[in-house]
């Protein structure tokens, strides 16, 4: 496949997980400009330039190439030392105006089983769904709690063997991504033809990740992580940026969370206007 110079508005990026030929690499998933949904795959992070480190919301152009190995049809291998970022991110301003204006073009489904039935007859492995609710958010301890032997072996690999752009020595010392101990799974309800069906999936944004970070000392933290991703977020005009796992074409994750405001006229009994 020929690489492309493609302009993508990034969405969402996954917590990093280990591999052996990028140290630790996240899956990123945003919408070109115009207006189809797609996934950048590998990101390693760490061995990207701060100058190239992008943030969510913000515009990138970059060059890509479809996956050979991978054949969803959004998933793109992208040259990571071609990113340039195209201003700064959009801003949650005026009730999320510019963010919103921005996704617009996207199609939103209002039921799993609409996202998962245009998986079988289109093939998509990317898809926006608004939840009717949130019913539960779950947060159990993760099979393994540390990397196994393999994958912290996979972890360090790239580091005795130099950077993948040749860069500056303090970039070739990485220091070992921690791995979450626990999992996050949201439970949420859709309605479809005035029938409400449950539904449970596995959270693996990166800011799911950095917020357990951030207060996994405090002996209350799994109240606060509910606070944000279950409380605060029922109150929001809430998007589950969902995708499909490679080796597992059938199963969906949540990738990312878009959390804008409800609109006023929602907010007032009116219906939505997003």
């Amino acid at each position: 496949m020929l690489a492309e110079r493609k302009t993508v508005l990034i969405l969402c990026k996954t917590y990093p997980s280990p591999s052996a030929s990028y140290v630790e690499t996240s899956c990123v998933a945003g919408m070109e400009h115009t207006g189809k949904l797609i996934r950048l795959f590998p990101v390693p992070f760490r061995l990207v330039s701060d100058e190239q480190q992008f943030r969510k919301w913000q515009w990138i152009t970059a060059r890509v190439r479809k996956t050979r190995e991978d054949n969803r049809p959004e998933s793109h291998r992208i040259s990571v030392d071609t990113i340039e970022l195209l201003g700064e991110p959009l801003s949650p301003r005026n009730e999320w105006g510019e963010r919103r204006q921005a996704i617009a073009p996207l199609q939103i489904f209002t039921s799993f089983a609409a996202l998962d039935a245009a998986r079988e007859t289109r093939g998509i492995s990317l898809g926006l769904l608004r939840p009717q609710r949130l019913i539960d958010l779950l947060i159990t301890s993760a099979d393994t709690p540390e990397w196994t032997p393999e994958e912290k072996a996979k972890l360090m690999q790239a580091q005795t063997q130099g950077s993948l752009f040749d860069q500056h020595d303090e970039q070739k010392s990485l220091k070992l991504l921690k791995k979450l101990p626990f999992d996050f799974h949201y439970v949420y309800a859709c309605e479809s033809d005035g029938i409400v069906t449950t539904h449970k999936h596995k959270l693996v944004d990166w800011e799911a990740g950095a917020l357990f970070w951030n207060v996994h000392r405090k002996q209350d933290w799994q109240k606060l992580f509910r606070q944000k991703y279950l409380v605060e977020f029922s109150t929001k005009d809430l998007l589950f940026l969902m995708g499909t796992i490679h080796r597992f074409p059938k199963q969906w994750l949540i990738v990312g969370v878009i959390y804008p405001p409800k609109p006023l006229a929602a907010q007032a009994g009116q219906g939505e206007l997003f």
